[in-house]
């Protein structure tokens, strides 16, 4: 996001370099002072749409069974996209809100899983649905004092951070994430115009809900608190988390070809209690069991600007053609080993992990600026 800010910032200081000369020219000239202008509240607002398609997705719980005896735990999911940012006068903000189109392998209610109901009958569900919401807003301590004491060697600023996500879905599992983050933002620059920004945070996921676990669901006990939700509403324990994520041009190219970036984010998110928290682990007796570091990233995207390739630089990222790696291990903090019906399938008496906990990915879109 600070390359944005820094681009600003360079087209300043190239005014300013031309200020001297000027008043040089006039330097015997009765001149009234004038105040420096006010930087507006808003000094840049972003907005792009995107589509793009998920090969390989993984949703914990989802799998099938093929013929064969293996067990596909893969899902596509269309994506459809929409991203907010904007630098203002005291920090940054990032709005992103998207809708997952999942495939057959992936259902929605009523299926618990590829072809088959609660009441176990088969069944062609549709693809689940999921909306997904993240927000995050800095708050950089250059700004706010007036100064630039933060800004020393690569380091460009350390801002407060904070944020919070939400999601809601029609699977049976009825997924309703709501959390909060809070800490700090570390911006360090990179070569070309790039930028690395790292954020230790406080994670709390204060709300979700699991119909798995709920008192009468036919998946659990009968011991509210103990071996079932009674509502089905989890609540998990503060952790920790890291987010990380970058962005540079790639500026060594021929000048006839810079029109590709690389781009890449990578977080980890701490353990959380139990996997529906705060029922304890007990295991087998009632298929809770703990939750391990979640690792979530897309180390790496390449970027083609498609819109400066054709109409010039005027135009530049107004439309992007992209395409990346995605990397999610312990999806939601589950234990891809543990025998966990999330993580895990039971095929002639044999419980081995599922894949259905792990996501790894090709991952391409386009994105459109409006």
């Amino acid at each position: 996001m600070s390359f944005l800010r820094r681009t600003l910032a360079a087209a300043a200081l190239s005014l300013a370099t031309l200020a001297p000369m000027g008043f040089a020219q006039a330097a015997d000239l009765p001149v009234k002072a004038k105040a420096a202008p006010e930087l507006p509240w808003f000094i840049l607002i972003d907005n792009r749409v995107t589509y793009s398609y998920i090969f390989d997705a993984a949703q914990p719980g989802m799998f099938s069974v093929n013929p064969n005896g293996t067990v596909n735990a893969k899902t596509t999911k269309q994506v459809y996209s929409f991203t907010h940012f904007d630098i203002w006068r005291y920090g940054q903000n990032f709005f992103t809100i998207s809708l997952y189109k999942s495939d057959h392998n992936d259902p929605a209610a009523p299926c618990i899983n590829a072809g088959v109901t609660i009441t176990f009958a088969a069944a062609n569900c549709a693809g689940a649905s999921e909306i997904y919401g993240l927000f995050r807003s800095t708050f950089g301590w250059n700004q706010i004092f007036n100064t630039k004491a933060f800004t020393m060697g690569p380091l460009q600023n350390i801002s407060f951070e904070v944020g919070m996500d939400a999601n809601t879905e029609n699977r049976f599992f009825g997924a309703a994430k709501r959390d909060i983050v809070a800490g700090l933002q570390f911006e360090f620059a990179l070569p070309y115009k790039g930028y690395f920004n790292a954020a230790p945070l406080v994670y709390y996921e204060f709300y979700n809900h699991n119909s798995f676990a709920q008192c009468g669901s036919g998946f659990s006990g009968a011991i509210p608190g103990t071996t079932c939700l009674s509502d089905g509403n989890t609540k998990f324990k503060p952790t920790w988390a890291v987010e990380t994520n970058y962005y540079m041009d790639l500026g060594f190219l021929p000048e006839a070809y810079q029109f590709f970036s690389i781009s890449g984010r990578a977080a980890w998110y701490g353990k959380k209690g139990t996997d529906t928290e705060p029922l304890p682990a007990l295991g087998a007796v009632n298929g809770v069991y703990p939750t391990k570091v979640e690792f979530n990233s897309e180390p790496i995207r390449l970027t083609f600007d498609a819109s400066k390739a054709i109409w010039g630089p005027k135009f530049s990222h107004f439309v992007d053609i992209w395409v990346a790696y995605r990397y999610w291990q312990n999806k939601f903090g589950l234990d891809h080993n543990a025998p966990s019906a999330a993580c895990s399938v039971t095929i002639a008496g044999v419980t081995r992990p599922s894949g259905a906990c792990t996501e790894s990915s090709l991952y391409s879109g386009v994105t459109v600026k409006f």
